[in-house]
C-alpha cells in the first residue's frame, strides 16, 4: 500500500508575500518556516522575483484573502517576537550566572 505525496501548490499572491517578508528584512529559514513552507521554494522564489519571473506567471491564481495575508504577517511577527524573547532570557541568564560568580559560596 502505497501513499503517493501531493505536493503544494502555493498561490502567487502567497509567493509575493513570503518574498516581500523576506526583502523586508527576515531571514529565509524564519519566512519558511512560519508560513510552513519548504526553504528551498522559497529560495526558489526568492531568486525567481529577483529575475523579475516571480511576478510574470502566467496561472490563474486563487486570490489569497485578507485574513490570510494578516495571518502570514501575524505569524511572522510572532517567529520575530519568540526570536527577540529568547535572546533576552539568554542575556538575562549570562548576566545572572556573571552576578553569581561574585556572590561567596558560589562553586563552579
Amino acid at each position: 500500500m502505497s501513499t503517493k505525496q501531493v505536493r503544494a501548490q502555493y498561490t502567487q499572491e502567497y509567493k509575493l508575500e513570503a518574498v516581500r517578508q523576506v526583502k523586508a528584512g527576515q531571514s529565509i529559514a524564519v519566512v519558511a518556516k512560519v508560513l510552513g513552507i519548504p526553504k528551498a521554494s522559497l529560495g526558489n522564489w526568492v531568486r525567481q522575483d529577483a529575475k523579475g519571473a516571480l511576478s510574470g506567471a502566467g496561472d490563474t491564481p486563487a486570490s489569497v484573502t485578507a485574513e490570510q495575508m494578516e495571518l502570514a504577517r501575524l505569524r511572522a511577527e510572532n517567529a520575530r517576537l519568540r526570536m527577540e524573547r529568547d535572546i533576552a532570557k539568554k542575556a538575562a541568564a549570562y548576566f545572572a550566572q556573571d552576578t553569581l560568580r561574585g556572590t561567596p559560596g558560589f562553586t563552579k
